[in-house]
């Protein structure tokens, strides 16, 4: 008997882990940059590959059960319960920290000797940031200038919303649940790195600190969701309400190629208290835990420069 369970739950979490990776829509906090920024007049592009590996928003898809959202969905009417309850935890935890595959492209400009701005494009959501370089040279590989060591601090800016859930196995409970969210994070990376080579010209090594900041608007406005008190029937109430958490962060990552082309591996992990949630029928919910975000990607410098 205890091995049918324990074959069930892994069961229960490989499909918690399958569903996820194919579903994903993630802010983008992976921080890939070295310390020197792009030199003035010059551009740099790329392309990245990644996950966002959160430990709590698994842990609350690993109490819900395929079988179990087929069957809520499935009522004419559904009454508040247990099931209920670990959906409404589960999608306030996936807005939290969207777990996921990452994909995302971008492109960079040094505006100034010592400042660059860059966007990127990453699954679905529009990010815009810039770079200050407060430590070392600023010159290329072409015309370099003296020591190897870099620093800079950088400002970033993403939002996105919650089209996610369409591809999510709870999506069947939007009808029920009918929850939206809106998120925005603004990420501040500190980055030293060490050159190989004069200006990066072989690549770099790159670590230091990141802290992000989330702002987070949720809601739910049940459509046919009822709770029982004793022979008295209830509706339950919708709910719409907002919060803010920081996200503290280490990262460390490489650049491998020559000049113009370069591999780009990459990790970042954070720890984040993501707070209290009021959750329906009054209830309220605490988050925390860990998030791994590996990625490895394909980066590109050219221009002339100035």
């Amino acid at each position: 008997m205890r091995r049918k369970i324990a074959a069930t739950q892994k069961a229960t979490w490989l499909f918690v882990l399958v569903i996820v990776v194919l579903a994903g829509c993630t802010a983008p906090r992976a921080v890939i940059n070295s310390g020197k920024v792009t030199p003035h007049g010059k551009f740099k592009a790329g392309v990245n590959f990644g996950g966002n590996i959160a430990s709590e928003p698994i842990s609350q898809l690993d109490d819900i059960t395929k079988a179990a959202v087929d069957a809520i969905a499935k009522k004419d009417t559904v009454f508040y319960d247990a099931e209920v309850e670990a959906a409404t935890k589960a999608l306030v935890a996936y807005a939290l920290d969207p777990v996921g595959p990452t994909f995302d492209f971008y492109i960079r400009y040094g505006v100034a000797p010592r400042v660059d701005v860059g966007y990127k494009y990453a699954s679905g959501v529009h990010v815009f940031d810039t770079q200050y370089q407060f430590l070392g040279p600023t010159g290329t590989p072409e015309a370099p200038g003296q020591g190897d060591w870099y620093g800079s601090i950088g400002l970033q800016y993403a939002g996105q919303s919650s089209e996610w859930v369409d591809r999510l196995f709870l999506d069947k409970l939007q009808p029920v649940l009918q929850f939206t969210a809106k998120r925005k994070d603004v990420t501040i990376p500190i980055i030293f790195s060490k050159s190989f080579g004069p200006e990066e010209e072989k690549g770099s090594i790159a670590f230091g600190a990141v802290y992000n900041h989330t702002f987070i608007k949720y809601g739910f406005e049940p459509g046919k969701l009822f709770k029982k008190y004793g022979s008295e029937v209830e509706e339950i109430n919708p709910l719409m309400e907002k919060n803010d958490f920081g996200s503290y962060g280490l990262f460390v990552n490489a650049r491998f190629g020559f000049k113009y082309v370069y591999i780009v591996p990459a990790l970042t992990v954070y720890y984040q208290n993501y707070g209290d949630y009021k959750l329906l029928n009054k209830a309220v919910y605490s988050y925390s835990g860990l998030t791994l975000i590996p990625s490895i990607g394909l980066q590109a410098s050219f221009g002339k420069g100035k």
